[in-house]
């Protein structure tokens, strides 16, 4: 007889009280060599009738869902790229096997729309597909390694009911905290290192590499959000003081179409306009590269923008995008105490990987 199943409201209501074990830095090793895939844009579009409108024309089924995870568990599988089309690739790790990934981080969008919302305020299920699919498990319909969740506009800025209009948005909320919040009585499935309860941002270390976690943005104050840069400010100062390589994850990128705004002559959001902003702002930008300045930031990871695979750099920041999961990809870093290597690529239909863009940067 299968055990029921316990939601994930029942289990924060009894886990009420425990203690954040935030502030615990990774002890400093000699050697840092870390392996990790990336990836954004899930939209796990699953109703209780087959798919939210427009889903299966876009590419947004199950089956590409499954096809994505059978090639992030093959990756090891897999070389680290020395040619791309023809060309030799700049990559330090050209030609070695991909060692196995630390874990997979996801840059937003894990639903298509609020976790898959219901009339009355119910677990949806879209959420359920994703958990289905991209958390930690031994099947081969499931992620084999840790996935550390990331939230984005479609997990955020759609409302519940009248009367319950932030149901969704916690639902997603407590996904987050579920798998990352540590507590005295609770080992989360990827625990954070350090967890801001306010804005649901955590980061963690992997040997000398600090991660962090940041959602839609750093800086998020949409639909009621708290803003993370202060917990962000006092998150590097604690943990990259020292001058140990950080990456940062996020949903909203540099790209044209993140940062587009509106455009009264052509009545639409597009890179000519010079209204507001339809994603996050020019400001908002600033805010959040001026907090992360005085830090060693390796590299800017993001997603929104699904359809192109981009390594780009704005303001002397490095950015990586991969092209959207539900379209088969991702990316694939190596991070060392002397380099940081990126590849980004795409599931192929056998279950294996090709590979699109690549860049490598020294580190020190």
């Amino acid at each position: 007889m299968t055990a029921p199943r316990l939601s994930r409201r029942s289990m924060l209501a009894g886990m009420a009280g425990f203690a954040v074990l935030g502030g615990r830095s990774a002890r400093a090793q000699s050697t840092t060599d870390v392996t990790f895939l990336f990836i954004n844009d899930v939209h796990a579009c699953r109703t209780r009738n087959g798919l939210s409108p427009n889903c299966k024309e876009e590419g947004k089924t199950d089956e590409n869902l499954l096809r994505h995870i059978r090639a992030l568990n093959r990756i090891g599988e897999a070389s680290w790229p020395a040619t791309i089309d023809g060309a030799a690739t700049p990559l330090r790790s050209a030609g070695e096997r991909v060692a196995t990934p630390r874990g997979v981080v996801l840059a937003g969008d894990m639903t298509d729309d609020g976790g898959g919302q219901r009339a009355e305020p119910e677990e949806g299920f879209q959420i359920l597909q994703f958990s289905r699919r991209y958390q930690r498990g031994d099947g081969e319909d499931e992620v084999h390694f840790p996935v550390y969740a990331g939230l984005g506009n479609h997990d955020l800025d759609q409302d519940g009911p009248k009367g319950e209009v932030d149901w969704y948005r916690r639902e997603l909320r407590d996904y987050v905290e579920l798998n990352h919040r540590p507590g005295v009585f609770f080992k989360p499935i990827a625990p954070a290192d350090n967890y801001d309860v306010a804005s649901d941002c955590y980061s963690w270390n992997w040997d000398r590499l600090h991660l962090v976690q940041l959602h839609r943005f750093g800086g998020d104050t949409n639909k009621g959000a708290a803003s993370s840069l202060g917990w962000l400010a006092q998150d590097l100062a604690q943990h990259a003081g020292d001058g140990r390589p950080v990456v940062l994850f996020q949903h909203y990128g540099w790209d044209t179409f993140s940062i587009e705004r509106w455009d009264p002559t052509a009545v639409t959001f597009d890179d000519e306009g010079a209204g507001p902003p339809h994603w996050w702002s020019e400001e908002q930008r600033a805010a959040l590269l001026d907090t992360v300045k005085p830090y060693n930031v390796a590299g800017i990871f993001h997603g929104h923008e699904h359809d192109t695979p981009m390594i780009y750099n704005r303001g002397g920041y490095d950015l990586f995008k991969p092209t959207a999961a539900y379209l088969g990809g991702f990316g694939l870093a190596r991070v060392t105490d002397g380099f940081m290597d990126v590849a980004l690529g795409e599931a192929t239909d056998d279950g294996g990987v090709r590979f699109l863009k690549a860049m490598s940067k020294p580190l020190g």
